[in-house]
């Protein structure tokens, strides 16, 4: 549509610009002939014989007045008929023109030109009329500006609707296709033209994010595959303990029961809290971010807990980040949980700044982790088959968080090379400006030891 106005538009102007051009040339054309008539007549008056009918030539009429104001000799429709004008040109000049409506004698709007023509006895006076001409030119230029006009529109709207009418056909199979997958297909792609770059790439788009979208969905699967199954299991075991006492009320043991059952709803109310803390994660929950010394933070936190094994601690002091206080610490907590389950006898702890980053490591001496297997454990609801055993206590998300919350930082977590054991190394930027930094409470005196 857009285009077949625009071609509309253009062919009018090149019309009126076509029509203005031969008006201009017919106007032109009439002033020639007014121009040859003069040429003409002129010799016939001052050498003779002048003849009192003239011939009209290509002109619509012709009147030689002397200086008496008498019609001495004209064409042929005003012979004996008085001057068609009274006008003639002023100073010096030889020629004037005026537009009458009608000239005396004639009919219909004619340019009359006045040429003085100077005598023995005074200034004879030669009137020559012409059609007016209008400024579109002739009819015939205007039939051919409009029929050119006309045939070059539907050429141009023709060709526009057959290209945009192909260029469309292969959009319409994209529509049509992505009309047609839902959760069920979400392994269907959209048809790539060959032609056309601009729907090329947007084909290639929209099958790059269906390839996001179907691993979206299939991780969203598993992981509510998972989640069931993680949730199941505590509910399992707490209704076979309760089913069990009910059937015996005498012979069971409520204490022990209960302390069962209460072990089970403490890992469902885990499972629960890390469920709602990757929500918030997923959802971009904004982070309430503070001037914050790792090293203090780290250390408060191991200050404050107990741990079954050996805690060793190389906290480099004035290691400063802008962080959400409280997730820097779950993500601690998380590692050490986690270097817990695994560890042997001792577990190190470090902060220490490294260039523009922050650095936390938390390294234990246990049987580490295979280098295949460094990503996979930060899968949500990811246990390794080797360490299901010491590893029942976990949830499968530890990990997972912390590093949503190292990413969200702007930071990475990551498993590194290490002598023996695994160790986690987090980096997160540092702040530029140290000034403004609050002291943590609880930890003070120099970071380090065991």
């Amino acid at each position: 549509m857009a285009t077949g106005v625009v071609a509309v538009l253009l062919c009018i102007g090149v019309s009126l610009l076509f029509l203005l051009f031969a008006g201009n040339k017919e106007a032109d054309g009439a002033q020639t002939r007014a121009t040859a008539a003069w040429n003409r007549v002129v010799p016939l008056i001052r050498q003779g014989p002048l003849p009192s009918v003239l011939q009209q030539g290509k002109v619509e009429a012709i009147q030689v007045v002397n200086s008496h104001g008498q019609v001495v000799a004209a064409t042929p429709q005003l012979a004996g008929k008085p001057p068609m004008a009274d006008f003639r040109s002023v100073n010096s000049s030889v020629r004037a023109a005026r537009v009458l409506c009608p000239p005396a004698g004639l009919q219909g709007c004619m340019t009359v030109a006045s040429y003085k023509v100077y005598q023995p006895g005074g200034v004879w006076l030669l009137y020559v009329a012409v059609r007016v001409v209008p400024w579109y030119g002739t009819t015939t230029a205007l039939l051919l500006a409009i029929g050119v006009s006309v045939v070059v529109t539907a050429m141009m709207t023709a060709w526009s609707f057959r290209d945009l009418t192909k260029a469309m056909a292969p959009v319409n199979a994209i529509s049509a296709e992505l009309a047609e997958i839902t959760a069920s297909a979400l392994d269907r792609r959209v048809p790539v033209p060959r032609k056309y770059e601009e729907i090329k790439s947007l084909a290639e788009t929209v099958n790059d994010t269906l390839d996001r979208l179907e691993g979206a969905y299939q991780q969203l699967r598993r992981f509510t595959s998972d989640a069931s199954h993680d949730l199941r299991s505590p509910i399992t075991a707490m209704r076979a303990q309760l089913e069990e006492a009910l059937m015996h009320p005498q012979g069971a043991d409520w204490p022990k029961m209960a302390v069962a059952v209460l072990a089970g709803v403490d890992r469902l109310q885990a499972i629960v809290t890390d469920l709602l803390t990757l929500a918030r994660l997923d959802a971009r929950a904004p982070l309430s971010r503070e001037a914050a010394d790792l090293g203090q933070l780290v250390g408060a936190e191991l200050d404050r807990r107990t741990y079954r094994m050996m805690i060793v601690k190389d906290l480099q002091r004035g290691v400063v980040i802008d962080c959400d206080r409280l997730r820097i610490t779950r993500v601690l907590v998380n590692l050490l949980d986690n270097a817990e389950r695994h560890a042997s006898s001792k577990i190190t702890v470090t902060v220490r700044a490294d260039g523009a980053d922050a650095v936390l490591e938390v390294a234990d001496d246990g049987a580490g982790i295979a280098p295949e297997h460094r990503e996979i454990v930060f899968d949500r609801f990811t246990r390794l088959d080797a360490s299901r055993d010491r590893d029942a206590g976990g949830t499968g998300l530890g990990l997972a968080i912390a590093r949503e919350v190292a990413e969200a930082h702007g930071g990475t977590l990551t498993i590194q090379d290490s002598e023996r054991g695994a160790r986690f190394v987090m980096r997160i930027p540092r702040r530029r400006s140290r000034q403004d930094v609050p002291k943590v409470s609880g930890h003070s005196g120099k970071l380090g030891g065991s």
